[in-house]
């Protein structure tokens, strides 16, 4: 109950079935007729048993039967995208990521040699990403890819910038404007894939028309140039990460690749990374996402005999099933005091580090 307001008195006919310390009326439901409300979110990750009252009320009370099957949408999708192209070539962008894996497995599955993966690495990719995704795709899936190095070109339209949302605006634009030069290589390419989830559509379009109530414009969705030579194919677009996850497995890929925290876009141009310890210590898996972020404020602090005026890390690891709601991890103590000890102590110029406890919502999972 964030928000603050309630429902104070009921209408007749109706009664109270849950309430909390700030909420008298925070379930209720009818006397006699199906008609139940809640005044909270149960699809937040931080409610318990939210998904029992989703299970209850679909398959209890409005009696729908369960016939929604991965491998149903599997064979949906694929019999859409081979309607869709029809006999044309199909360029994907793969990243390496879960979404974009998935998706250029399936397009691979509908479409055969008439796929073309391209793989652009910009010089902002996570370590070992272009030799993971060679070997994943080339080797194991035999998938027709296309690596472009593009490190110099993206490095040199981000020099000088420091505003993530103009960096957002510069790398969705250049990834574009590479698959569009490449596309015209290959020749008679119309359509470009990509792995939009929901949640991109969702937070990645404004609710009312105008521009302040997006969330996310650093994602497929909200990071595409206006004008552009190719038409997108989105098959994935109205899964949840869970769900993508769950068509990869169905789809026979690793689980070193179904089962890896998200990394934006953009990459290493607004995502400080540093994930050893919490391999080292088992809780890689027990976690969605995990992050640092440097701070714009300095802190007074002492190193040695002599008063430090250096910068703060914010540690940031959240618990969710799909990103739309997230809880922070609740990182033993002492790992985070391993985490914070070897920053301070190898990182020059950060002499303090703090740890988000916030929860989506009201905050995001990303800082900037």
């Amino acid at each position: 109950m964030s928000h603050g307001d309630y429902v104070s008195k009921l209408p007749r006919d109706f009664e109270v079935i849950g309430s909390s310390g700030n909420c008298p009326t925070a379930a209720f439901r009818h006397k006699s007729k199906k008609i139940f409300g809640v005044q909270f979110h149960p699809e937040v990750s931080h409610t318990p048993k939210g998904p029992d009252i989703f299970h209850n009320f679909l398959f209890r009370v409005s009696r729908l039967s369960p016939d929604w099957t991965m491998a149903s949408f599997i064979k949906k999708e694929k019999e859409e995208i081979r309607k869709k192209v029809s006999g044309g070539q199909v360029i994907s962008a793969l990243s390496g990521g879960v979404d974009s894996s998935v998706l250029s497995v399936l397009l691979h599955e509908a479409l055969g040699d008439r796929l073309q993966c391209i793989f652009v690495d910009n010089g902002l990719l996570r370590a070992g990403e272009r030799e993971i995704v060679e070997k994943t795709f080339r080797k194991h899936f035999r998938i027709n890819l296309l690596v472009v190095d593009a490190q110099k070109r993206f490095l040199k339209k981000l020099s000088g910038v420091i505003d993530p949302e103009k960096k957002r605006k510069i790398i969705g634009e250049e990834f574009i404007r590479v698959f569009e030069e490449e596309a015209r290589k290959i020749g008679q390419v119309k359509y470009l894939a990509q792995g939009t989830l929901y949640p991109d559509l969702i937070e990645s379009v404004s609710v009312f028309g105008g521009p302040t109530s997006r969330i996310k414009s650093h994602h497929n969705v909200g990071g595409l140039p206006e004008k552009m030579e190719l038409d997108l194919i989105e098959p994935l677009k109205y899964l949840f990460k869970d769900e993508v996850r769950l068509l990869g497995k169905e789809l026979g890929l690793p689980k070193e690749i179904t089962g890896r925290h998200p990394f934006p876009g953009p990459g290493l141009a607004v995502r400080v990374l540093g994930i050893a310890e919490i391999r080292n210590a088992k809780w890689y898996d027990r976690i969605w996402q995990a992050f640092a972020v440097l701070l714009p404020v300095k802190t007074v602090g002492v190193m040695g005999d002599a008063r430090t005026y250096e910068n703060v890390i914010a540690l940031r690891a959240v618990c969710s099933v799909d990103g739309m709601t997230a809880d922070y991890t609740a990182i033993p103590h002492p790992l985070l005091g391993r985490i914070a000890n070897r920053i301070i102590n190898e990182v020059k110029g950060v002499n303090r580090v703090v740890y988000d406890i916030s929860s989506k919502p009201p905050a995001t999972i990303e800082w900037e």
